[in-house]
């Protein structure tokens, strides 16, 4: 049971010095915050301001405790500990002043007192502030933006701002009662859909994949991707992109699941004969890969699935096969980087064995089965996930006991009194870091959910969705290429200052309507493809998260790295559109149209990977190269001779090269 080959563990706002008083305030309020969440979800289910405004209090807590108001490099001192008590003080006011006065505030709906606007104020500036600390300055920036845009019309506090906006975005204006009111005091604001997601579904997910993270179910996912892909060309980058399949899905979080593997295959891959900057892009792109990966995919699925009214487990299966086909575009890229450049895989001795990891960590794999169990039976998620969460402790328990009482004596390690005391106290503190690690995973997400809802609270209150709509629909002439481009360049904006989850609702609340109701695409269709593309400011330049901590652990250059990661992870560029044009992949048709589609559309990726990389078997010169290319735009094209016309011409390039390689001679074998 030696746990020293784990991946780290990735502990936000684990980088801040802080005193020990602070430490123990931290776990405290965070292993409150996971247990008040675990019996809400499982034990006695709240309503639903009790469940958002206690969960929002505690989690704007933490962020407080863990980001100190002036960065993580200075001390609070006298003054940075004072602004900390005032808005350890707000986030109290905010969630406890809707507890204790509930019936009161529903009694005077539309009618608020005095004491109601002061506290929504207040609310207010604490989310925005906490925030600035967990999510970062754009997202505090956006939510600014949007209560300014409130106020800006005649009847607003801001008048003369009015005057200054183009006539498409005009509205009357309001005033700060309306606006406190609707941010804090209604349904569409703070309090709203994006926290409530956050409040239930969101955090016992998160909490659970903090468990299976603390628990060594990382190293345990590594070393399958490795026993199964390791001795293959390319074998430590074929088994970065399996792991990061596995553990991104759990994780929800592209860059803590790239230090995560990263740790282990970045350096493996160098080793093999890539280029740091190539180790560091696949990892970056793969790990982007987990957040759409089922059966978690991070925040993404619960948000769809109540956006949509439609059942978590339906957006679970729809969301398969795309992510096949993502993660075998990344897949197919490693592999023609491995053919081109000659490499073999790692010796037989140097990998772990499929039995004996399997042997070692089954018990992972029972957690998950439970959940994907509970979701057949249509259970509730947020209850799926508190069994989940069960489940995984229980079997956790169990097999340490296992081997404590049975296999560490045949060892030679004698049970007695003392060591039963040191198990149980070891038992217990990795059951305060699991609840611990969830907590503090759940801070960035939910702050980001509840900015989120400043955001839709004054796009519900203007009109600003159908305004929006209505310049998408005139800037791209009604063409909807145009349209998904105008989507991902905004997805692309919006990324550098906002995370992946934050993202998708301010563009979905924006530009959904456009999609679905101007340019005719199934609703859950939309939303798949904003949710796809609000993924690619994690690999995209100049601002690529997933790249730079790639960067970091390959020891390359971060915006070299991010361009390997944009190239590798073209899927999610691609993929949406063949969503949009083939929406019989998503929405169900005939079984024989929805095979037809999936293989093409994997062989169209597998050659768009072969073109870009300029090999299939053996180098291709510019000639295939471009009529390749022409193949793939005519598959994508929603059109079936189009389509058919588009394979014909890939299988016969494809069937070129493959001659072409056998009349070469073998290229030199390069080991690393």
């Amino acid at each position: 049971m030696n746990e020293s080959n784990q991946p780290p563990t990735v502990i936000p706002g684990g980088n801040v010095i802080q005193p020990r008083m602070v430490l123990w305030l931290i776990t405290i309020v965070a292993v409150g915050l996971s247990l008040f969440q675990l019996y809400s979800a499982g034990i006695q289910p709240l309503g639903l301001f009790y469940q958002r405004s206690i969960h929002l209090a505690l989690i704007m807590m933490l962020a407080f405790l863990m980001f100190p108001a002036f960065g993580p490099t200075s001390k609070r001192g006298v003054v940075g500990w004072g602004v900390d008590l005032v808005f350890l003080a707000g986030a109290i006011v905010t969630g406890g002043y809707l507890v204790f006065n509930l019936d009161e505030i529903f009694s005077r709906a539309g009618f608020w007192s005095s004491t109601d606007i002061l506290v929504a104020c207040i609310a207010t500036v604490t989310v925005l502030e906490a925030s600035r600390r967990a999510v970062g300055f754009g997202m505090t920036v956006i939510g600014l933006i949007a209560i300014v845009y409130a106020f800006a019309g005649p009847r607003g506090e801001l008048p003369w701002l009015g005057e200054w906006m183009p006539g498409i975005l005009e509205h009357r204006g309001y005033s700060i009662d309306r606006v406190a009111g609707q941010l804090y005091l209604g349904q569409e604001g703070i309090f709203g859909l994006p926290l409530g997601v956050a409040a239930t579904y969101i955090f016992i997910f998160v909490l659970f994949g903090a468990f299976l993270e603390c628990t060594g179910a990382g190293k345990f996912f590594i070393d399958m991707a490795y026993a199964a892909t390791g001795r293959q060309r390319g074998g430590p980058a074929k088994a970065a992109v399996l792991a990061s399949a596995g553990m991104g899905s759990i994780s929800g979080s592209a860059i803590a699941n790239v230090v995560t593997t990263g740790a282990f295959t970045i350096p493996l891959m160098k080793k093999l004969g890539y280029k740091a900057k190539q180790a560091g892009g696949i990892e970056a792109a793969a790990s982007t890969g987990g957040q759409i990966m089922p059966p978690l995919m991070g925040a993404g699925a619960f948000l769809i699935a109540e956006y949509t009214n439609t059942p978590y487990l339906d957006i679970v299966k729809v969301s398969i096969l795309p992510a096949i086909m993502y993660f075998s575009t990344v897949y197919l890229f490693v592999h023609i980087i491995a053919l081109k450049q000659g490499m073999q895989g790692l010796p037989k001795e140097e990998l772990p064995q499929m039995r004996q990891v399997l042997k070692d960590g089954w018990h992972f794999l029972l957690p998950l089965a439970v959940l994907v169990w509970l979701l057949a039976l249509s259970m509730s998620p947020m209850r799926v996930g508190y069994y989940a969460v069960v489940t995984m402790v229980a079997v956790a328990v169990l097999r340490y006991a296992l081997w404590f009482f049975f296999v560490a004596p045949s060892q030679g390690q004698p049970v007695t009194s003392t060591s039963i005391k040191n198990v149980i106290r070891a038992g217990f503190a990795k059951l305060i870091e699991g609840l611990e690690l969830g907590a503090r995973n759940a801070v960035s997400v939910s702050m980001a959910c509840a900015v989120a809802g400043i955001i839709v609270g004054v796009v519900g209150l203007t009109g600003l969705g159908l305004k929006f709509s209505s310049m998408m629909l005139a800037f791209s002439g009604g063409n909807i290429l145009l349209a998904l481009l105008m989507v991902l360049l905004a997805s692309l904006v919006l990324g550098m200052g906002l995370p992946v989850t934050a993202s998708y609702i301010v563009l979905i609340v924006l530009v959904g309507p456009a999609l679905t109701q101007e340019f005719g695409i199934p609703l859950l269709v939309a939303h798949l493809v904003v949710f796809w593309y609000s993924q690619d400011s994690n690999v995209t330049p100049p601002i690529a998260l997933a790249g730079f901590a790639g960067a970091a652990i390959a020891g390359s250059k971060p915006m070299e790295t991010s361009f390997q990661a944009w190239k590798f992870a073209k899927g999610l560029y691609l993929i949406p559109l063949f969503m949009v044009f083939n929406p019989e992949i998503i929405m169900g048709g005939p079984v024989p149209v929805v095979i037809w589609n999936g293989i093409i559309a994997i062989l169209a990726l597998g050659a768009f990977a072969a073109a870009l990389e300029g090999y299939l078997f053996t180098r291709m010169s510019w000639l295939p190269r471009l009529a390749i290319t022409a193949a793939i735009i005519g598959v994508f094209y929603p059109n079936l001779m189009t389509e058919i016309a588009g394979v014909v011409v890939m299988i016969v390039v494809i069937g070129a090269n493959w001659l072409a390689s056998k009349r070469q001679p073998q290229a030199p074998v390069v080991n690393g």
